[in-house]
C-alpha cells in the first residue's frame, strides 16, 4: 500500500523565502471529491500525474500516483474539472536537513500560504522553523480538494 505521512501548517512570515532551493508551478483539478477519496489530475510543468488519495484527516493517508500523458491531463483539466481546480507555486525549502514544501496559492486562494512536511513515521521528530504558524493538518478546509471547491477567499 502506498502511504503519505504529512504535517501541514500555516506560514506566518516570509523568512522561508531565503531558503528556497527551487520552485514549480502546479495546476490541479479534481475528478472526484467524496467521503472516501479524491481523484486529482496535476500538471507540474511538463509532467502530468493522476493521484488517488483517501480523505481521512489523519496525517497518515493512502496515496497512489501515476504519470499520465500531458495532453490527456490538459484535456481532463479543461473538460472534467470545472469548478474543482486550483493553482499554486510550490517552493522547496531547506530547513534543518528536511525539505519543506511551501505552497503559495493564486486565483481564489490568493493570500494563502501553507507549509507541508512529509515524514517517514507519524512520530518522527522535526525542528519547527520560526516562520511556521499554526498546524492545520486536521482541518479539512486546508486540503487542496477543499480549496479547489471552496476557496480561501470565500471563508
Amino acid at each position: 500500500m502506498a502511504e503519505e505521512i504529512e504535517r501541514k501548517f500555516l506560514v506566518r512570515s516570509d523568512a522561508w523565502r531565503a531558503l528556497v532551493q527551487r520552485s514549480a508551478y502546479y495546476q490541479q483539478g479534481y475528478l472526484t471529491v467524496n467521503e472516501n477519496c479524491t481523484v486529482r489530475v496535476r500538471l507540474e510543468g511538463e509532467r502530468a500525474l493522476l493521484n488517488i488519495k483517501n480523505t481521512t484527516l489523519d496525517i497518515r493517508r493512502q496515496e497512489y500516483e501515476y504519470a499520465i500523458p500531458l495532453a490527456d491531463a490538459r484535456e481532463i483539466l479543461d473538460t472534467l474539472c470545472a469548478g474543482r481546480r486550483l493553482s499554486k507555486t510550490r517552493h522547496f525549502v531547506a530547513h534543518d536537513g528536511e525539505v519543506w514544501e511551501v505552497d503559495e496559492f493564486d486565483g481564489a486562494n490568493r493570500g494563502l500560504v501553507l507549509a507541508e512536511l512529509e515524514l517517514t513515521d507519524v512520530d518522527q521528530a522535526f525542528d519547527r522553523p520560526d516562520w511556521l504558524g499554526a498546524e492545520v493538518s486536521g482541518d479539512a478546509r486546508y486540503t487542496n480538494a477543499a480549496l479547489a471547491t471552496r476557496p480561501y477567499s470565500s471563508w
